[in-house]
């Protein structure tokens, strides 16, 4: 079978603040997609970086009394201690404020200019008078047009759903410096994506995206494509636009550029060769996982912007729908809205890893995270199920065996049907059904735990001339273990290396299943994984509240 080389990236988090439980949901699925194709002898690359741009970063340093470039790199920090304890392995984190997001940016847009694709026309729009800046729909705030409601946004009310633009809204006010926004005119620039709709339609009905998005997709030809303003005026904290002296990219245009800037990033750092990944007809491969709200930036923007700069586009665009907990939005009064680290702090990263591999499907439905499900799931599972084969059968082969597997295989054919699953499992990763997998999986190890019990080598322990007996069952439950536990290792990566350590092996690779340890020096059994109580999630929400 011949390697892949693939490229795979997440979608970038905001610079502004720190990563929640939804954003560990994308990071998490493209991770355990990741590790797994390594684990099948790809040459597989996962690259990510802080989205650090626009008006949110600008005035949230302001409000600090920071420059944003001390913001960016304070959150940065923090973003990739949480995704690094999440056990997330990016083989480049970067950002999109460096020379080599510039450099890319700067690129496509001069190709994009040079080839007619870029327009310039005069807009008006809402400006602060008292802070001299144009204000983005999300810094206006007043009445809404349509029902009265008070304290709503420029461009929609959260009472009665009604969408509308800035100039219509009632007693507007600027979110900045409570003045009352004037209209004023600037020359913006557009790229001008209607010139690329047969592309796009032929490129959206090609395979590339999940079904569900290629109907939405195909929702927003009929309502024809528009013009996509790229541009905003100063002050703002991005990259100038080249040849002009105050107007920068939105900072939609250089985010996803941001994949591009990580990757070289990394190719500068070893011996790989951008162009091999992002040449127009290269061979190798290319995803992005991203969530289904930005849908429309990833599958119409991102590859029109792709094709009029001549570059290549992605294999695949993967999105995957949002997280509630406890069946409900997340929410700061009920402690549902849940940080990267205040979980950490509570409870281990695996065990959230296993419930969304447990939840995950190639479909953008949502995924609820229920506390107590999860709980019941991974003490279930992993505990019950999982560690419970290796630690009853450890204790035997370590006290009675001197740690030394049985030199036979007693029950061949059970040891093969769980090394004949992997055609199985291996399919669900490739597609993206963790789920599948999960289950898969789970009932193999309640076939070994049955076989366990069937057995029942305790009691045989305990008759006369039966010690060759359960030396054989215990060493093959071992062996069954540590086909269930290469299976996981995608998911659980740090179970897995405990895992290698008890078994005494240099690591887990699915090749090496095809034939069980014989005659091989265990270690001594330390407990793997340790049940979720109640507690721990109550201290995580009593810590998430307000």
């Amino acid at each position: 079978m011949t390697k892949r080389r693939i490229l795979v990236t997440s979608a970038l988090p905001y610079a502004n603040g720190d990563l929640h439980l939804g954003y560990m949901l994308e990071v998490i699925q493209t991770d355990i997609w990741v590790r797994f194709q390594n684990m099948q002898g790809n040459e597989c690359y996962y690259v990510c970086a802080d989205d650090t741009h626009g008006t949110p970063i600008m005035l949230k340093a302001a409000e600090m009394g920071i420059t944003p470039e001390e913001l960016i790199a304070s959150v940065s920090e923090r973003h990739q201690a949480d995704l690094s304890d999440f056990h997330i392995n990016f083989s480049q984190y970067h950002s999109t404020h460096s020379d080599e997001n510039r450099y890319f940016s700067e690129l496509i847009y001069n190709r994009l200019n040079d080839a007619g694709y870029i327009k310039k026309r005069v807009i008006s729009q809402s400006f602060d008078p008292e802070k001299e800046m144009f204000l983005p729909d999300r810094y206006i705030k007043g009445d809404c047009p349509k029902c009265g409601a008070e304290d709503q946004y420029g461009d929609n009310c959260e009472v009665c759903g009604a969408t509308y633009s800035t100039t219509e809204i009632k007693n507007p006010r600027s979110v900045i410096s409570g003045a009352v926004p004037i209209e004023k005119d600037s020359e913006h620039y557009f790229f001008d994506l209607p010139q690329f709709e047969k592309e796009l339609k032929d490129w959206t009905k090609a395979g590339h995206l999940q079904e569900q998005v290629s109907n939405k997709l195909a929702e927003w030809f009929d309502q024809g494509l528009e013009q996509w303003d790229i541009s905003r005026d100063k002050p703002y904290f991005g990259f100038k636009i080249p040849g002009t002296e105050d107007k920068y990219f939105y900072v939609w245009l250089d985010a996803p550029i941001g994949y591009m800037a990580s990757f070289k990033k990394l190719c500068d750092n070893s011996d790989l060769e951008f162009d091999d990944f992002f040449e127009k007809g290269s061979d190798t491969e290319l995803y992005h996982f991203i969530g289904k709200d930005i849908v429309y930036f990833h599958a119409l923007f991102w590859p029109a912007t792709l094709i009029g700069s001549n570059f290549r586009t992605p294999n695949a665009v993967f999105a995957h729908g949002f997280l509630s907990v406890n069946g409900q939005k997340m929410s700061k009064s009920r402690g549902t809205f849940v940080l990267a680290r205040t979980y950490l702090e509570s409870l281990n990263p695996e065990y959230l890893r296993y419930y969304y591999a447990y939840k995950l499907s190639s479909k953008i439905d949502d995924i609820d995270l229920n506390l107590e499900d999860f709980k019941q799931r991974v003490n279930s599972d992993l505990v019950g199920k999982v560690v419970n084969i290796a630690s009853r059968s450890a204790s035997f082969v370590v006290k009675k065996f001197d740690k030394e597997l049985s030199k036979v295989c007693c029950e061949q054919e059970l040891y093969d049907e769980f090394v004949a699953a992997s055609s199985e499992i291996v399919g669900h990763y490739e597609d993206r059904n963790f789920g599948q997998a999960m289950r898969s999986i789970m009932k193999l190890a309640d076939k070994a735990n049955q076989y366990i019990d069937d057995k029942k080598p305790w009691q045989l322990a305990k008759e006369e001339g039966k010690m060759q007996e359960v030396h054989e069952i215990t060493s093959l439950a071992i062996n069954l273990f540590r086909v269930l536990m290469t299976y996981l290792k995608p998911v659980l990566p740090e179970m897995a290396e405990k895992s290698e350590v008890f078994l005494n092996v240099d690591s887990l690779n699915w090749d090496d299943m095809k034939s069980p340890l014989l005659g091989h020096q265990i270690n001594k059994f330390k407990p793997l994984m340790t049940r979720i109580e109640d507690e721990q999630i109550e201290a995580m929400i009593e810590s998430s509240k307000g």
